[in-house]
């Protein structure tokens, strides 16, 4: 991997990732040994599933504690209601309006006098699913991800010892914990626009003995403080890669991001172009803060059954704005069906689009808000 700045990597101490000083306070942790075992079955699942085949990845997920990193989380809609024991006067957070009705938002905490529900707390802590750790006004603003889908992502990153690793979008921490876990403290940088966010981060990660870098800051500018990186890493949605990320990025850095409902994988050539296919499996995070809405994705005059397909919606949100509903479909149906891995993105410059088997070939669609680029399809062979 070529190098710019001059700086020099070197792997991280073996005693910073294996022996690291026991953090004030977690002698009280009265959930450790429970959790320890529900933490062995989280990883148990997830290498049953496929995930977790590099052995310092499935480390990190067997002695990273998830629970210091979510003291309290919310459970979403009438379920959540219904799975409450009784008696146990759930917190109301909050309720949000959605295409298909209200969505309510049930509290659980660690610290709940009622031992039912810290049991259940516990036990969803290690769930391998997703949980929402942060609602404002009805509003969802932060969640951890579903910890295979982190797994995922955290092999896909391709990170190497001395590795320097950018995360957008801190969340609990807990992402920021594997990391540094694997890496080394000195060696990651999280950040979030969000100061309260970074503020529980960064005592969740003290907590369990990391310390990363944790930054208040726009994640579409990244953080040019830590640069160069050789990978970059978000936990939030963008409907473009911004141009920081790549200017901030060593040459052969590895940029993945969630975009249009799947995890595209960014090869960096230098500050201005950059080029990956998306990964084969789904995912679906939380816009990155400030960049406004995803695009509307239409469905109009599309039968049904397509429609529950994933990778037909995926092409769907992809194309969002640049591809009418039917045209869509006669090209899917025309392709083979693609899936998510057959995709890809390239940048160029001040050009950024989404393409389908070959950045050059047949069809494309350009990627930002609307309006920023005039719609194409059909890229011209030796296109800029």
């Amino acid at each position: 991997m070529g190098s710019t700045g001059g700086s020099t990597r070197s792997a991280p101490d073996a005693a910073e990732r294996v022996a690291r000083p026991k953090p004030a306070g977690r002698e009280a942790d009265g959930y450790a040994e429970e959790a320890a075992a529900l933490r062995t079955g989280l990883v148990r699942e997830i290498v049953a599933g496929g995930g977790l085949t590099d052995p310092a990845w499935r480390a990190a997920f067997e002695e990273v504690p998830r629970h210091l990193f979510v003291p309290y989380y919310y459970e979403a809609g009438d379920a959540a209601a219904a799975a409450a024991p009784p008696d146990t006067g759930t917190t109301r957070a909050g309720e949000a309006g959605t295409a298909h009705g209200t969505v309510g938002y049930t509290r659980l905490w660690r610290d709940d006098p009622h031992p039912l529900r810290r049991a259940r707390w516990l036990a969803g802590a290690y769930a391998d699913a997703p949980l929402a750790t942060r609602v404002r006004d009805g509003e969802l603003i932060t969640s951890s991800s579903q910890p295979s889908l982190m797994a995922r992502m955290l092999q896909a990153l391709q990170v190497r010892d001395g590795d320097r690793v950018l995360e957008i979008g801190a969340g609990t921490g807990y992402n920021a914990a594997l990391l540094a876990h694997r890496l080394g403290d000195a060696h990651v940088t999280t950040l979030d626009l969000d100061p309260e966010i970074t503020e529980a981060a960064r005592n969740h990660l003290a907590s369990a003995g990391f310390r990363p870098a944790v930054v208040t800051g726009d994640g579409a500018r990244g953080c040019p403080l830590h640069a160069p990186y050789d990978r970059i890493i978000a936990t939030c949605a963008v409907a473009s890669i911004p141009s920081a990320w790549l200017g901030q990025c060593r040459p052969d850095a590895l940029i993945l991001t969630p975009l249009a409902t799947g995890l595209i994988a960014l090869r960096v050539a230098d500050a201005r172009h950059a080029e990956g296919h998306f990964l084969a499996i789904p995912a679906y995070f939380v816009p990155l803060r400030g960049s406004g809405p995803p695009p509307q994705v239409p469905t109009h005059g599309l039968p049904s059954r397509p429609l529950l397909d994933d990778s037909f919606r995926f092409l769907l949100n992809v194309a969002a704005g640049h591809l009418e509903p039917v045209e869509a479909l006669a090209l899917w149906e025309h392709e083979g069906r693609p899936g998510r891995e057959r995709y890809g993105v390239t940048v160029r410059g001040e050009r950024q689009w989404a393409w389908l088997d070959d950045p050059e070939g047949a069809y494309g669609w350009p990627l930002g808000p609307p309006g920023r680029l005039e719609p194409f399809r059909g890229l011209s062979p030796g296109a800029p």
